[in-house]
C-alpha cells in the first residue's frame, strides 16, 4: 500500500449491517461513521458505498429471510432505504458532518454523459465537505440494469472518483487459500499481485442477507486494480484498523496490488461501465494482434456478429471460445459489419461508404478486458 492516500472508497455490505435480531445494527453504523469522521479530520476524503436497504426493509416488515424475485427486492428496498439513510444522517450529524445520498442504477454509469454527471456530483459534494453515501437504486432497478452487487458498484465508483484506495468490508478476514469453514488449515492471503492465481480460492454465494460472495469481491478487485487503485478486503469487525492507514500501517486483511498503468477515463468507461449492444467474435490471429501487439480490430479477423447496434455503440469482442477479450466503440452498425466479415479493409471501404478509416474498432476506442498483464500497448494510449 504505497503512496499518499487522500481519497478512500469504503464499501460495507448487508451482512455487516444486519442485526442478529433483524433490521439494522446501530452499533455497526455508528462505528463506520466514527471511522469516516476520524479520517475526515486527518484530511482524507471518504465515499461510502453502503448496502443495507433491503436488510432494513426486512427488519421493518419482520422478515427473517429475503423473499425471492426482483419485485420483492424492490419493495424491501423502498421500505428500507429511508431508514438506512436516516440512521447514517443521525450519526454523521452527531459527528458534526453532513452526509448526502446518491442512488445509482446501472444505466446511470452506462451512459457516458450521465457517468460524467455522477463524477461531477461526487466531486462537488466532497468540495462542499459532505460525505457521499452511495447505494444501488434497488427500488426501481430492473434485472438487466442491475450492478448485481455493491462490490462491483464500489469498484466502479472508485474508478470514476479517482480514489487512491478501495476498502471492501465483509464478514471474513479476507481471501484465504481455501474455504476456512471447510479447511482448518486454510491460510489468509495477505497480498495478491495476480488475481488469476487466486481465483480457485474464491467461494460461491454470500450470506442469506447479502448478494455478494468472494467471487464478486475478486471481480471488484480486478476492476479496481486496472483503474490503478489498490483494494483491501477487511473484516468489518476490524474496521477501526482503517485508521492505521494514514500512518503507513496496513490493516489485517487481503490487499490487492494495483496495476502500474491506470486506465484513463474513457478507457475505464469502455471496459467496465458501458453496456455492450452485441458481440463480435474474432479468430485467433486477431486475438493475438489485439492482446500482444496493441492493434486495432480489422474486418479480416472477424468470423461472427451477434446482436444489433448502430455506429459508435459499444460492443464486446470475444474469441471463438466465447471468452471476452476486449470492448470497444464500433465504427460500423451490425448490418454493415455482417456484409464485411472476413474481408480486407479496402473491400470494406468499397462496400460501406462514409467510413472514417479502415478499422472496425480503433485501438484508441478499445480496452482489453481479458485477464492478462499484456495490456500496456493499449491501456497506455
Amino acid at each position: 500500500m504505497n503512496g499518499v492516500i487522500r481519497r478512500i472508497v469504503l464499501k460495507i455490505g448487508s451482512s455487516s449491517l444486519h442485526h442478529l435480531d433483524g433490521g439494522l445494527d446501530e452499533t455497526a453504523i455508528s462505528k463506520i461513521v466514527g471511522v469516516i469522521a476520524n479520517l475526515y479530520r486527518q484530511g482524507i476524503e471518504c465515499i461510502l458505498v453502503s448496502s443495507g436497504s433491503v436488510a432494513a426493509g426486512m427488519g421493518q416488515l419482520n422478515l427473517q429471510t429475503r423473499p425471492p424475485g426482483i419485485s420483492a427486492k424492490q419493495a424491501l428496498s423502498a421500505v428500507g432505504q429511508g431508514l438506512l439513510i436516516g440512521k447514517y444522517t443521525h450519526h454523521f450529524d452527531a459527528q458534526g458532518l453532513t452526509s448526502a445520498q446518491i442512488l445509482l442504477s446501472r444505466s446511470d454509469l452506462a451512459d457516458p454523459v450521465r457517468y460524467q454527471n455522477v463524477r461531477n456530483t461526487i466531486e462537488t459534494l466532497l468540495r462542499l465537505q459532505a460525505i457521499p453515501i452511495i447505494n444501488e437504486n434497488d427500488s426501481v432497478a430492473v434485472e438487466e440494469l442491475c450492478f448485481g452487487d455493491n462490490d462491483r458498484l464500489s469498484a466502479l465508483v472508485a474508478g470514476l472518483a479517482h480514489a487512491d484506495l478501495l476498502i471492501i468490508m465483509t464478514d471474513v478476514d479476507g481471501l484465504y487459500s481455501s474455504n476456512p469453514k471447510d479447511n482448518l488449515n486454510a491460510k489468509l492471503i495477505k497480498e495478491v499481485k495476480d488475481i488469476s492465481k487466486v481465483k480457485a480460492a474464491a467461494g460461491g454465494a454470500g450470506s442469506a442477507i447479502g448478494t455478494g460472495g468472494m467471487v464478486t469481491k475478486l471481480q471488484a478487485a480486478l476492476i479496481a486494480i486496472r483503474f490503478g487503485i489498490g483494494m483491501m478486503l477487511l473484516n468489518s469487525s476490524r474496521m477501526e484498523e482503517i485508521l492505521q492507514i494514514p500512518v503507513g500501517n496496513r490493516p489485517h486483511g487481503t490487499y490487492f496490488v494495483p496495476k502500474k498503468r491506470r486506465l484513463a477515463g474513457r478507457k475505464g468507461w469502455i471496459a467496465y461501465a458501458g453496456l455492450s449492444e452485441g458481440t463480435v467474435v474474432i479468430d485467433d490471429g486477431a486475438v493475438a494482434a489485439l492482446v500482444y501487439e496493441g492493434k486495432s480490430l480489422l474486418p479480416k479477423g472477424i468470423i461472427e456478429v451477434k446482436g444489433s447496434w448502430e455506429r459508435k455503440e459499444l460492443v464486446c469482442i470475444a474469441n471463438t471460445k466465447g471468452q471476452e477479450i476486449a470492448r470497444g466503440l464500433v465504427e460500423l452498425n451490425s448490418r454493415e459489419l455482417r456484409k464485411v466479415i472476413g474481408k480486407h479493409s479496402q473491400e470494406m471501404l468499397e462496400l460501406i461508404p462514409g467510413l472514417e478509416g479502415e478499422e472496425v474498432v480503433h485501438r484508441d476506442n478499445m480496452t482489453l478486458v481479458c485477464d492478462t498483464d499484456l495490456t500496456a500497448a493499449m491501456d497506455g494510449k
